[in-house]
């Protein structure tokens, strides 16, 4: 089972690498105004859980009463934290559809084990928890578009990038193997997932290693205007397509947060966006980025 990312759910958009080095070594950073107290958010890596299901293996599907029980036991750790706005991977304006989802769910009116896609962790964790906590809504927070890491795949360099996919295969898959052979528990899943080491190597996988890949072309894609790549650059342009849908699922969590003056957030999504996330939000001074171990358990 590799963890990866995942076709269809990254935004293609152009935003030069240049621009995260100089967020994060601005020196002048704008304070926080007075009377706004720092929000916390909790950013928790997950897989999406409806991917990881094959009809032939009941170890991959989340509706079994064993993965429901530790499924529990991950809700108990994360309801510790007791977050006053729950943010998912799903597209704001499908906000409106969510709505009628969660609160049929609240109300005992919706059975996950039949609606279709109801494996995905935005139902599994972030519905349950939601009503758990008895909170009105569950927040659409993601942005639009999707592609593939595999449209990096000429140029000058192009072997580091090839051998940096396979190293985070080799250190990935095993995390995946051991949840769909059963010797791990999703807890136990989600607690590799969110390790520093992981999310580090991810990060260096998409954001750091393909900067070192010139002079080539990105494969076409729907999502990528091609106009705007330069081939001299093709590595940086290929980040640039990653974090420009980060920038926007960033901008979501903000607004919705000025919204609602939520307090203590938790964003549930792909493990790709983690760490990049994660330094976008450091750097905002209106925001306190807690770390998930201790709401994840050993």
């Amino acid at each position: 089972m590799k963890l990866t990312f995942y076709p269809g759910r990254m935004l293609a958009g152009v935003v030069l690498l240049a621009g995260l080095a100089a967020c994060a070594g601005t020196k002048n950073q704008p304070a926080a105004p007075a009377s706004a107290a720092t929000t916390d958010i909790l950013l928790l890596g997950c897989s999406h859980l409806a991917q990881l299901y094959k009809a032939d293996n009941p170890n991959s599907d989340v509706l079994t009463p064993k993965r429901q029980a530790e499924l529990s036991s991950v809700l108990d750790g994360l309801q510790r934290y007791r977050p006053d706005g729950i943010l998912v991977e799903d597209l704001p304006e499908n906000q409106t559809r969510l709505d009628s989802l969660y609160q049929r769910y609240r109300q005992g009116q919706l059975d996950l084990n039949t609606l279709p896609g109801g494996r995905s962790e935005v139902y599994q964790l972030g519905f349950a928890l939601g009503k758990r906590l008895g909170l009105p809504r569950i927040y659409c927070v993601n942005a639009p578009g999707g592609t593939s890491q595999s449209i990096l795949h000429e140029g000058k360099n192009i072997e580091l990038y090839k051998q940096g996919t396979d190293q985070w295969r080799a250190f990935s898959d095993p995390i995946g193997q051991r949840l769909l052979a059963g010797s791990s528990t999703i807890g136990q899943y989600l607690r590799a997932v969110n390790e520093p080491a992981t999310l580090r190597q991810l990060h260096t996988l998409v954001y750091r290693t393909p900067a070192r890949v010139t002079e080539g072309r990105l494969k076409p894609d729907e999502m990528v205007d091609a106009a705007f790549i330069n081939p001299r650059y093709v590595g940086a342009e290929f980040i640039s397509v990653f974090y420009n849908r980060d920038l926007k699922v960033y901008s979501n969590i903000v607004t919705t947060q000025l919204q609602t003056r939520q307090r203590r957030q938790l964003l549930i999504i792909g493990a790709r966006h983690v760490a990049s996330l994660r330094g976008i939000l450091a750097d905002d001074p209106a925001y306190r980025v807690v770390a998930p171990a201790r709401y994840l358990g050993r």
